[in-house]
């Protein structure tokens, strides 16, 4: 009689935490660039009724070796495909509900108090342009996606070698725009929605489309929450139409 007791007590107990456990939050580990719209598609989500997503912000790439070393991420969401193609490789993300629904371009950005318009195009002289002894703010091209795309549009341009010594290397592109923001550096290479977010930097210029590789953002589960039907919701959510119009909002566009 005790031993059924016990187990229908135990019973209860698991029913009761059912519902409970069916709305704990997903942890999304994202993109930096992500920040400012993720927070408001998260605000959106919870005022549904839903549990407020808790959210990881940091480089792609950074994020990508945390969710390998175990860390409890629901979805990643990277600023680019290598980073998402590193963990499926690992078979660290369900490859079926992997997706590229939104896309970016990358620019050229001056502190506020100093605009410039510069022309880039194949031969532009941005060494030149930077002054003696100045530097120029992105991701590290090692590991951050907005300092590969910079690396490979600096290349088309001719000037690489030439701007590799004096490369600002940042951990993320919220970094490397925050120095920009400061006057710390004359220019940056970030994302045009970064650059939009922010009062304290004005566009120099655009990076032409055919200068580096497409830029956009792939979304998945990863395994660990492979039977997760709250992230799975979420996922979908976050990359279906409902959130489009505020993916349009924070500058974000559809990849071609």
């Amino acid at each position: 009689m005790r031993r059924r007791a016990l187990i229908t007590g135990l019973a209860g107990l698991l029913l009761a935490a059912a519902p409970a456990l069916a709305q704990q939050p997903v942890t999304v580990f994202a993109a930096a660039s992500l920040t400012d719209a993720l927070r408001d598609l998260g605000a959106l989500w919870a005022a549904r009724g839903n549990p407020a997503p808790r959210f990881s912000f940091a480089a792609s790439s950074a994020l990508a070796r945390q969710i390998e070393q175990g860390a409890p991420a629901d979805l990643f969401m990277s600023a680019d495909e290598a980073w998402a193609d590193y963990l499926q490789e690992r078979r660290l993300l369900v490859e079926a509900t992997r997706s590229s629904p939104i896309g970016n371009a990358l620019v050229l950005v001056t502190p506020a108090d100093a605009p410039r318009a510069v022309t880039l195009a194949r031969g532009t002289d941005l060494l030149a342009l930077l002054g003696p002894g100045r530097r120029i703010a992105t991701g590290d091209p090692a590991h951050v996606p907005v300092g590969r795309y910079a690396q490979a549009a600096l290349a088309w341009m001719g000037q690489w070698q030439a701007i590799t010594p004096r490369l600002a290397r940042a951990d993320n592109v919220r970094a490397a725009l925050l120095l920009v923001e400061r006057g710390e550096v004359p220019f940056g290479i970030v994302y045009a929605t970064d650059a939009a977010a922010s009062p304290g930097v004005r566009v120099a210029g655009t990076f032409p489309a055919e200068s580096h590789e497409a830029i956009t953002y792939p979304f998945a589960l990863t395994r660990r929450a492979e039977g997760n039907a709250q992230a799975r919701a979420l996922l979908a959510f976050l990359a279906g139409e409902e959130a489009a119009p505020t993916w349009r909002r924070f500058g974000f566009t559809r990849p071609q």
